[in-house]
């Protein structure tokens, strides 16, 4: 159900409360014209994070998060891992 209009009042520091229920939620506010906004709640991407909602990439991330799901973490064998890349490692000065 919508609210009915309400007179707000925009404060010395620009600020209008629109209620605590949309708290810490990110909006779109858009000037339509002189005095008239639209404001919706939005979800922001940054930019350096885009390329993980791509579809392709988004499906391989999910495939990844269940495969770790399912495979729980261990460190058996590091050992011999971390002694197979020392051998690896150029002790040249």
């Amino acid at each position: 159900m919508l609210a009915q209009p309400a007179v707000k009042t925009i404060g010395v520091n620009g600020q209008i409360s629109i209620g605590k229920q949309y708290a810490g939620l990110q909006v779109l506010v858009e000037e339509r014209e002189a005095g008239v906004w639209l404001v919706r709640t939005a979800d922001v991407i940054p930019h350096n994070e885009r390329w993980l909602h791509q579809p392709g990439h988004k499906a391989k991330l999910d495939a990844a998060m269940e495969w770790a799901t399912a495979n729980t973490a261990s460190d058996a064998g590091s050992d011999a891992i971390l002694d197979r890349l020392a051998g690896t490692v150029d002790h040249a000065e």
